[in-house]
């Protein structure tokens, strides 16, 4: 990966989602810790929100981070609006793993783009479904991936200019 192909794309983390997520407040953290890593590392930060109308806004720790937010009502994302030209990996977090994330993920693949898939940063109501979601992204094609992965192949290496302020969000 590297921050000069990337986009992060934050699926869906509202607030009316988020509190009825296994482990909701774990994938919120390690999707804050990507999108303060991709600011800092000048990559996009792109978010959706399904039906924000009855979900709400995306959780209160996110905002500020996206540069642009798209409100939906299909549960894959519209990548033909959402990337920026030049940009060919798309590094996905949100939820839910098994419906909105891995639809997306999945149409994503069929455009022929390279997807990465946060494990760690992807949550359903239900474990079984985030790990099956998990296994059919890896099997169409997705890397699977932690943040912490994500994170320092975008530095490439202990000299980076910002490296000492991406390792704080680390701790």
């Amino acid at each position: 990966m590297s921050a000069g192909n990337a986009v992060l794309l934050l699926v869906d983390l509202q607030e009316r989602l988020v509190p009825a997520m296994h482990d909701g407040e774990r994938v919120v953290a390690r999707a804050a810790r990507l999108a303060e890593a991709a600011t800092l590392l000048e990559v996009p930060v792109l978010a959706t929100e399904q039906v924000p109308e009855k979900l709400g806004p995306t959780v209160e720790r996110l905002a500020g981070l996206p540069h642009l937010v798209m409100p939906k009502t299909r549960f894959a994302a519209d990548d033909g609006v959402l990337f920026p030209p030049g940009r060919s990996e798309i590094v996905v977090a949100g939820v839910e793993a098994h419906v909105c994330v891995l639809q997306t993920v999945l149409e994503l693949l069929a455009d022929d783009r390279r997807v990465v898939v946060v494990a760690d940063a992807v949550g359903s109501r239900f474990v079984e479904d985030e790990q099956l979601a998990l296994q059919r992204a890896r099997a169409a094609g997705a890397e699977i991936v932690s943040s912490e992965m994500v994170l320092f192949e975008w530095l490439r290496d202990a000299t980076h200019p910002r490296f000492r302020e991406v390792q704080k969000l680390l701790r």
